[in-house]
């Protein structure tokens, strides 16, 4: 699954991206792209992946079962559970 939506740029694409990334803003025709207004829908962090690194963890028996009982994709499971904890630590010591 790895690599499976991303194709490598061919040379042509690449020579057509280096030439558009040296053109100065202002050069810009942006006249057939309409405005976004309303960012309500927009997810945030939706195209980022991030580096997973594996390693042995030893769980209570019935956690294990818990998470297993969910079905495929416990792994992924108790990363989210994780990032959730993580991510509600890191706001708790902003505020």
């Amino acid at each position: 699954m790895r690599g499976r939506y991303m194709k490598k740029v061919s040379k042509k694409q690449a020579k057509e991206l280096a030439s558009l990334a040296a053109l100065p803003n202002e050069k810009i025709d942006l006249t057939d792209i309409p405005e976004v207004l309303d960012c309500s829908g927009a997810v945030v962090g939706k195209y980022y992946r991030p580096i997973k690194k594996s390693l042995t963890i030893r769980l209570d028996a019935d956690v294990l079962a818990w998470l297993k009982a969910g079905g495929r994709g416990y792994q992924t499971r108790i990363n989210r559970l994780l990032r959730v904890a993580m991510e509600g630590r890191a706001r708790r010591r902003k505020a």
